[in-house]
């Protein structure tokens, strides 16, 4: 009896259990899942503004006077007047050669100047009293003409005499050589005691350091670029490009510069339109040689539009973002991305002002899915 009563339950569960409302009450809800809420999501509402624009290049610097340091006259060196590397001063002496044989030539340029001088007052002297015999009759024509030759002869001699001293006295100079602008000399290239001779000799280069070159290249695809860009209108250049350095350690290099050249070839081996950029550098930080990343600045982007980065996917046919349409729905919208401004995408069409664009629980969407936008706190 006790057998039957219990497999008389047994059969009373497994009937309850396998009926359609699986037990429950009648009012209970449908299967998991079913009239579950839309997700929440993040939106931002696209708009277009103007935002500044910047191009960045590899560059390095280089003086902008690079002269080379030579003797101007044949002799020995008998000191270098410079520390090498260091900073000199535009005429200061940088080297001294042996003044002895050019002291000499000057003393005997000023004797000739003296006898010469000696001689033309002696033809005048000669000529004067000659005129007024001459008027009488006294003496011949050639005699008189011979007197007035004499004396602008001697003139001349006098002449040739004081240009040979003032030479004299330059060759005499030059045994200083000086340094033709103010900045950094580099290693001397000639030790004393070394016959010099002449201009053919280079002895040391000064590298002019303030203010200071950057040179860079503009690749070629680029420049098209960003003159296509240009005359669509999306890109405004300004007239000349302000410039800031960025120095190997990641610091910004405090001075500002302006972009003085930009050449109109283009580089066959390089592909790059060459430019050069002049900075300031007052406390001479910078030398050359040096590389640097410059950054062009001045231009902009009127009517930009920009989202967030995490906004931006990447689909099998490029890059693409989900747009709450009308229905509170999400849709896919393709886009092409340009630069970064930030932590923003530059989106350069497939996007219009006034659109709600997705930037958060992205990942748990498809297209066309429902979707609840969250309010913001």
């Amino acid at each position: 009896m006790r057998f039957k009563q219990v497999a008389a339950i047994l059969l009373t569960a497994l009937a309850a259990a396998c009926s359609p409302s699986g037990g429950r009450d009648k009012g209970a809800k449908g299967a998991p899942g079913m009239g579950m809420p839309p997700p929440e999501v993040d939106v931002v509402t696209v708009a277009p503004r103007s935002l500044p624009a910047s191009f960045e290049y590899v560059g390095q610097t280089a003086g902008s006077r690079e002269v080379e340091v030579r003797a101007r006259v044949t002799g020995i060196l008998l000191a270098r007047n410079f520390e090498e590397g260091g900073p000199v001063r535009k005429g200061q002496s940088l080297f001294t050669i042996d003044p002895a044989p050019f002291e000499a030539a000057a003393a005997r340029a000023e004797a000739d100047v003296a006898a010469a001088e000696a001689r033309h007052e002696q033809a005048r002297r000669n000529a004067a009293r000659l005129k007024p015999l001459y008027a009488e009759k006294a003496v011949s024509q050639k005699e008189y003409d011979d007197a007035v030759s004499a004396e602008a002869i001697s003139a001349a001699d006098v002449k040739a005499a004081r240009a040979r001293l003032v030479e004299s006295k330059l060759s005499l100079g030059y045994t200083k050589v000086e340094a033709p602008a103010s900045g950094v000399a580099s290693r001397s290239l000639r030790s004393e005691g070394s016959l010099i001779s002449g201009p053919d000799v280079l002895l040391t280069t000064v590298m002019q350091i303030d203010p200071i070159w950057v040179n860079f290249g503009i690749p070629d695809r680029e420049q098209a670029r960003l003159q296509q860009e240009a005359r669509a209108g999306r890109l405004m250049l300004p007239k000349r490009f302000e410039v800031q350095l960025r120095l190997a350690d990641g610091t910004l290099y405090p001075h500002l510069g302006r972009m003085s050249f930009a050449d109109v070839r283009i580089a066959p081996g390089t592909g790059t339109r060459e430019a050069r950029a002049e900075l300031p550098n007052p406390e001479g930080a910078l030398r050359p040689g040096q590389f640097v990343r410059v950054m062009l600045r001045g231009a902009s982007r009127p009517n930009a539009i920009t989202v967030p980065q995490r906004a931006v996917l990447e689909g099998p046919k490029g890059k693409f973002v989900y747009v709450v349409n009308d229905k509170n729905q999400a849709e896919p919208r393709p886009v092409e991305a340009g630069e970064w401004s930030g932590a923003d995408w530059i989106i350069s069409a497939g996007l219009k002002g006034g659109e709600r664009v997705i930037t958060d629980g992205v990942m748990k969407l498809g297209p066309g899915a429902p979707v609840r936008i969250a309010e913001k706190k």
